[in-house]
């Protein structure tokens, strides 16, 4: 991989060569990867980026994009693309619970703008930063598909919606308490808070 792919990210060719995903994550991805056939391996890339981001630290380095590269049998290019395109992946470290606030139209409308704003002065940080712990990075995001349950946010897979000022504290708490790294793959979709 050359840095024209990843603009100024170093490509560590030793750390390249110990990538690998675990058994389970691997089995995952060999089965979504028989969904599709020979040749189209291509359309699993999405959800093996998910497996990848949560396997490596809950973001997507040149290594990590090679190493599916490899595994869909496509050029580290268009895993590139794909990553580079979609917020939901990560092109550099991140906190272990990622805060994506929803930005548009009816999140707007119902606060959206005032619950980043209170998020950024609860945990010390600005959109795009990362907590000093490494706990929480904080992202806005376009459409989230929850219009009518705005303002929004979503955190790995789980959805918190009709966001109060209260209701940021409580679910703060209890990821901090749970201290683990939230992802998409983990898929438990529950809006407890």
């Amino acid at each position: 991989m050359s840095s024209q792919v990843h603009g100024t990210q170093h490509f560590d060719k030793a750390k390249r060569a110990t990538l690998k995903f675990s058994d389970e994550a691997m089995k995952t991805a060999q089965d979504i990867i028989s969904h599709y056939p020979e040749g189209k391996q291509k359309s699993a890339l999405l959800p093996i980026l998910h497996i990848a981001q949560a396997e490596f630290g809950g973001w997507l380095s040149p290594e990590a994009m090679d190493y599916v590269a490899d595994i869909l049998k496509i050029k580290p290019i268009e895993v590139f693309e794909v990553a580079s395109f979609y917020t939901m992946y990560n092109l550099k470290p991140m906190g272990k619970c990622v805060l994506e606030v929803c930005q548009t139209s009816s999140c707007w409308l119902n606060g959206a703008e005032d619950i980043v704003k209170y998020i950024e002065k609860k945990l010390n940080i600005k959109v795009g930063e990362t907590t000093k712990d490494g706990m929480f990075s904080l992202k806005v995001a376009e459409c989230l598909g929850s219009c009518g349950t705005a303002p929004m946010l979503q955190c790995g897979a789980s959805y918190h919606e009709n966001l109060t000022y209260d209701k940021v504290d409580k679910i703060i708490e209890a990821y901090r308490s749970e201290g683990k790294l939230k992802s998409y793959t983990d898929l438990d979709y529950k809006n407890t808070l």
